[in-house]
């Protein structure tokens, strides 16, 4: 599955933007889909996961409340609306989806990725 990654930009602390997760030339049904992120000179960090069928999602304690995953089969998209931004979410998003699976935490389990989309939220 070849995933894309789309909507970054740069938005002032306090705004919003919404990312997409689409798959090219194939559908994200029955796909769990996860979005993670890189900061400059961190380590790779889980945002939040959507499992295959829509019905559990799970986020980290730093989006929770704020961040919200949202999947539309028929549109083939998996979209993460992203309120009240800061400047500590600044960092590459990536969204990575794993068949059959849950809304895993872990890097490991997701099979396929995507390129990343760059979120910049300034001060």
């Amino acid at each position: 599955v070849q995933l894309q990654a789309s909507g970054g930009g740069l938005v002032q602390a306090g705004g919003s933007l919404r990312l997409s997760c689409t798959a090219l030339e194939r559908t994200l049904r029955n796909y769990a889909v996860g979005w993670f992120r890189q900061a400059p000179g961190k380590e790779r960090e889980f945002v939040a996961g959507i499992n295959w069928s829509g019905e559990s999602t799970y986020y980290s304690d730093s989006v929770k409340g704020r961040f919200t995953l949202s999947r539309d089969d028929a549109k083939n998209t998996v979209s993460l609306e992203m309120n009240n931004l800061k400047p500590e979410d600044t960092a590459v998003y990536y969204c990575a989806a794993d068949r059959w699976g849950g809304s895993y935490s872990a890097a490991s389990e997701y099979q396929y990725w995507g390129q990343g989309t760059l979120v910049t939220v300034s001060s």
